[in-house]
């Protein structure tokens, strides 16, 4: 007679496998439970981003618009940064060095280019560099637009700008060869021998031009004030995957559970038809 099959061992009531399939589901239950809160954390992250630069966008917008003001004072140099004085608008006065002039390339809505950054030479021998607008390639020499060059005492508005050290996307400045990338503004004032420079330039403002005069380069104004603000969309995406990894999560559990359930009850069917096979060739012996 063909002996009935083992039945699985036991402890204390349980199948000798549950154990292990207890603690993978720990495992997996911790794993989701960090990556929950990572992703989470993440899209709460960017929430507060969003809050700052809505902030931020705000705030150039004012200072923009707001009435020009001085140029910050040689006292107020180590003070200045970006996020409480770029994009103020301000004033100031001197006599330009157009001797001193740099050209550095440009990329723009009126084509591809030059910004023309000039010395202003203000009142205390402070000097500023102005970018006094863009110039196509045609018109990079000087020559070529010196007619149109201010003389003796200027007054500029315009935009209050960041030194920029790094040189342009993939491409650093070269002051050996006089090209430049970037608006460096340390980098151009020892390139031309300049001192008591100040660690900002200035974005000229346009000049409207008199009714049917032809345009005189370089072009000012083409400041371009543009701030990505995709954090919402980043946002939604984190949050979206933290529900994910939340359903997930629920799924599996449901799901062992209910295997856990099936395995019971079989293993209970199992072992009742094992004694009941066992019971009658026990009496035979």
């Amino acid at each position: 007679m063909t002996p009935p099959p083992p039945v699985p061992s036991t402890r204390n009531g349980t199948p000798a496998g549950r154990p292990r399939g207890a603690a993978a589901r720990v495992a997996l239950a911790v794993c989701a439970a960090l990556a929950f809160a990572g992703f989470f954390a993440l899209g709460t992250w960017q929430v507060e981003r969003r809050a700052w630069k809505l902030d931020l966008i705000a705030r150039v917008e004012q200072r923009v618009h707001a009435p020009a003001s001085e140029v910050p004072g040689r006292e107020r140099w180590p003070q200045v940064n970006a996020a409480d004085d770029e994009y103020r608008r301000v004033r100031i006065a001197g006599r330009f060095l157009h001797d001193k002039e740099t050209l550095v390339q440009a990329s723009t809505r009126l084509g591809a280019g030059f910004w023309v950054l000039t010395p202003l030479q203000a009142t205390g021998g402070r000097i500023v560099l102005v970018n006094r607008g863009f110039v196509p390639p045609e018109a990079r020499e000087r020559a070529t637009r010196a007619a149109t060059e201010p003389q003796g005492e200027s007054t500029v508005t315009g935009l209050l700008r960041m030194s920029e050290p790094k040189g342009g996307f993939l491409r650093k400045n070269e002051p050996a060869a006089d090209r430049w990338f970037s608006r460096d503004v340390q980098a151009i004032a020892a390139a031309r021998g300049l001192s008591n420079v100040a660690p900002y330039f200035v974005d000229a403002e346009a000049v409207p031009s008199p009714p049917g005069a032809a345009p005189a380069w370089p072009a000012a104004g083409l400041t371009v004030i543009a701030f990505p603000n995709s954090h919402l969309v980043y946002a939604i995406t984190w949050y979206g995957l933290a529900l994910m990894v939340l359903g997930a999560a629920w799924f599996g559990w449901r799901e062992g559970r209910r295997r856990a359930g099936e395995a019971d009850g079989g293993t209970g069917e199992n072992t009742a038809h094992a004694n009941a096979t066992a019971r009658p060739d026990a009496r035979r012996d």
